[in-house]
């Protein structure tokens, strides 16, 4: 599934982009007015800095930058109160009481063998307990800072430019929270072995990604998770990219010019939104 992307999202150094590779950076365009898109990776490596020039071409050429949620809203304790509600257990209840016993056997030897605090996670429903592994596995693997997303909310900041976000935190929590229900040993399982591959994955998406390969990008992440996943890939990918495109279409009929920062896989393969764009006869420019 490569929690990871989602967000949520990717550290190994890199091999820099051979000459004449693209980047993960459009240029979209239509009655003289245009909008750039650019796919994100949520979490980097110091190593991967700095990051490809066209994202900073795009940086400098607009006014407005769009991400898919305001961070900063879901540091309140509001948001912290629902997303407890909804991710974790409140009523006495463990992983335990939901999963397998050969899932729980296979989970506990793993929060064991990591040195991990078994209560801590006990109480945390599948789909957060996923997202939770997942990130520990990146913090062990140095793979933690920040993200492209968080980069340009601290340069915009302080350059003074405009903020627009595609959606509220609790819209991006329900989502979040709906990530493997109905089969949750199936989607633990999948997690842990994701994990045990995390190193060489990051390493293969972010190559494909600081390329602008974008068969790449579908290749390693999203046909095995449409496979094994479809109503996960369904309310993650399809629905939110669909939700993003009366916005994204909007921003064309704004004087300013929007950079667009989204997760790369919304912007690339059948269901993403170059394709959308490109298909309502937008002229799209990888640069």
């Amino acid at each position: 599934m490569k929690i990871w992307n989602l967000g949520l999202g990717i550290g190994l150094s890199l091999v820099m982009a051979v000459a004449g590779a693209k980047s993960s950076v459009w240029e979209v365009s239509k009655g003289g007015q245009k909008v750039y898109l650019g796919g994100t990776v949520h979490v980097l490596a110091q190593s991967d800095y700095p990051l490809p020039e066209e994202f900073d071409l795009a940086y400098k050429d607009s006014q407005v930058l769009v991400f898919e949620m305001d961070m900063n809203a879901a540091q309140t304790p509001q948001f912290e109160q629902t997303l407890m509600q909804k991710m974790m257990y409140l009523d006495g209840r463990t992983y335990a009481d939901e999963l397998q016993p050969n899932t729980v056997e296979r989970l506990n030897s793993y929060i064991k063998e990591r040195g991990l605090p078994l209560d801590n996670l006990k109480i945390l429903k599948p789909s957060l307990l996923s997202i939770t592994l997942t990130m520990k596995e990146l913090q062990r693997l140095g793979i933690m800072g920040a993200g492209v997303d968080q980069f340009y909310t601290m340069l915009g900041s302080q350059d003074k430019k405009s903020f627009q976000y595609l959606e509220l935190p609790e819209e991006q929590l329900e989502f979040l929270a709906g990530m493997g229900k109905g089969y949750e040993d199936e989607f633990i399982n999948y997690t842990l072995d994701d994990i045990n591959r995390l190193g060489d994955m990051m390493a293969d998406m972010k190559q494909a990604w600081r390329s602008g390969d974008s068969q790449a990008l579908v290749d390693l992440s999203m046909i095995e998770w449409q496979e094994k996943f479809p109503q996960s890939y369904q309310s993650l990918i399809v629905d939110r990219n669909n939700n993003w495109m009366d916005d994204i279409e909007g921003y064309f009929a704004t004087e300013d010019v929007e950079f667009v920062l989204v997760g790369a896989l919304h912007l690339v393969g059948e269901d993403g939104v170059i394709k959308a764009l490109r298909d309502k006869g937008y002229k799209v420019k990888q640069l």
